[in-house]
């Protein structure tokens, strides 16, 4: 702790703990002690402990837990803003993806869906729902729309695997994409299927993914959770 800054002690205490933990020097299930023992070990007043502690149980880093103390839960999945899946950048990340697919069907194509594929509104197009969770816990809910006869898609592959991997399985090759990000409040459905509260924020992405042809292979409208979830960016300034 460098007690001549100006930034607080708490602060500077939960930065270094937010960042053991995306290190990955804490690890998911660590406990911390309790606050008398961390501010003993660290030369800190217990409000000192008690408040930097507090900040990453809000950003959903810690829980504490009765009878067992304060315990790392996970780090914060960042996601870098270029053309790859959920599941990779789980799996890359260390965060044990895994799906529940809710839909996997055909429906007629919405006037938002058609203009993104490049289809007649009302035509069929193939409708994928997923429940996506890393460790164990909900992390989003993904809805895909895909053009017809573009690929089998089966249950048990969808939920083994990420999309885009069976699509390049397929030999489409995804060339590009045009993305929006957003956010807003749960509902009532999505806070139940997140574990949120109705009204958590959640980070919205909307994205149409096209094949190295020019076709449109893919519209997705997703939702994250905020507490859990992040977009990075890159900005360059233009020459």
């Amino acid at each position: 702790m460098d007690r001549t800054s100006p930034v607080p002690l708490y602060f500077q205490l939960s930065q270094q703990l937010e960042a053991a933990i995306e290190r990955g020097t804490l690890t998911p299930g660590s406990l911390l002690g309790n606050e008398i023992d961390l501010a003993g070990r660290l030369g800190l007043s217990r409000p000192t402990v008690r408040q930097a502690i507090q900040a990453l149980v809000d950003k959903g880093l810690l829980v504490r837990r009765r009878g067992v103390g304060t315990q790392v839960v996970h780090s914060q999945v960042k996601r870098p803003l270029e053309l790859s899946s959920l599941y990779d950048d789980l799996e890359a990340a260390g965060q044990k993806p895994a799906t529940k697919v809710l839909r996997n069907t055909l429906e007629p194509a919405t006037a938002e869906v058609a203009a993104a594929l490049g289809v007649a509104e009302g035509d069929d197009v193939h409708l994928v729902e997923r429940l996506r969770y890393a460790h164990g816990e909900p992390m989003a809910q993904l809805r895909n729309y895909l053009p017809t006869g573009l690929l089998a898609l089966d249950t048990p592959q969808l939920e083994a695997t990420g999309l885009y991997r069976l699509m390049r399985g397929a030999g489409i090759t995804l060339h590009s994409a045009r993305q929006s990000v957003g956010a807003r409040a749960a509902t009532a459905a999505e806070a139940e299927l997140l574990a949120e509260a109705v009204g958590a924020p959640l980070l919205t992405m909307q994205r149409t993914t096209f094949d190295d042809t020019g076709r449109a292979v893919e519209f997705g409208t997703h939702v994250y959770r905020a507490a859990r979830y992040a977009f990075e960016f890159q900005l360059l300034v233009r020459p």
